[in-house]
Order: structure tokens, then sequence, then C-alpha cells
């Protein structure tokens, strides 16, 4: 069992980080927070706009930041974007500052529950499938790398997917508390 203070959630966009999180959040008694959500609150604008304005880069940075003051804290649900794991310093502090579950979900339902989504700066373009696929590859291994546990919700409400991840977080993660060590991994 690790022993750690939040619960993160990492992979593709589509796979449920933040509908799963949020019921994780309240079935665990702890706070929801989508990184996402965070950084748009933090700088006034949402994340379209700041792809646009600056860059892909632009955007990562504020991202390591906000993932930086959020691993500080404790007792969280934080759903990552799905590009945090980018970032080998997210990476190191999500091991360090949660236990961290890849959920997981295949391209063909990401374009089923993404079909209407037009709010994601790196799917604008007309070959959403080459896109994931290419994001899929790329992103896979370091999804593997960091997590403590992976949940595929291909086939998975979210009501499912959440009592499934509950029922193997009860096995698998143990919160610590302010000022209680962390076991080692």
């Amino acid at each position: 069992m690790k022993t750690a203070p939040n619960l993160v959630l990492v992979g593709p966009m589509g796979a449920g980080k933040s509908s799963i999180g949020r019921r994780i959040a309240g079935r665990f008694g702890l706070a929801f927070i989508d990184a996402d959500r965070e950084i748009e609150k933090r700088t006034g604008a949402n994340v379209t706009t700041i792809f646009e304005c600056e860059g892909e880069t632009g955007f990562r940075a504020r991202e390591r930041d906000t993932l930086a003051d959020l691993l500080g804290g404790e007792a969280q649900v934080i759903a990552t974007g799905g590009g945090a794991v980018l970032d080998a310093g997210n990476r190191t502090r999500m091991r360090e500052r949660g236990f961290v579950v890849h959920l997981h979900v295949g391209v063909p339902r990401q374009l089923s529950r993404l079909a209407r989504d037009r709010t994601r700066p790196l799917l604008a373009t007309q070959d959403r499938e080459r896109v994931l696929r290419q994001l899929a590859e790329a992103r896979a291994p370091l999804y593997a790398e960091v997590a403590d546990l992976r949940l595929d919700t291909d086939a998975l409400s979210p009501g499912d997917a959440c009592a499934t991840l509950g029922r193997l977080l009860a096995q698998q993660w143990s919160r610590a508390s302010a000022g209680t060590p962390r076991a080692q991994a």
C-alpha cells in the first residue's frame, strides 16, 4: 500500500479524469481540483486563449507552476491535463506527492467522447484521430512511468469507473496527513 497526501489522475483527454475525479473526491471526502480550470482561474483566460497567445510552451510553463502549487497541498483529487506528464519535474512531483492513477482510454472511445468538444486546442484540426494516435504514442510510456495504478475506462460509465476505482484505491492507497511521514512506494 502506498501512502500519499493526494490522489492524482493522469491520462489522455476523454479518459474521464474530471468526471471520475469529482465522484472519487466526494466518495473519499477530498477536495477536487481540475488543473486546467485552476490555470484558467489564475490567468483569467481559457486554455484555448492561453494556447493562442503563449503557445503550448507558455501553457506548459503555467501548468508546471500550477501543479507544483497544487501538489504542495493534501487531501485533494487532482485531475491533470493530458500533457502534464510531458514535463519530467511534473512526473517527479506527482510521484512524490500523490498516488497516481492512469485513466486509460483508447482512441476510438476518445473520438466518440470528444466528438462535440471544440475547446481543446490540440484537437483544432480536421484529422482528430491522427492527432489522438500521435499523442497516445508519445504519452503512453509517460503515463505508465508515473502511475501507481492503471484503470481502463473504455467500456465503463463514470459511475462504474468510480466504483471500480474506489475499490482499488481502498486496497492500494493510504492517505498521508500533515506531519505523517510518507511510506516508500
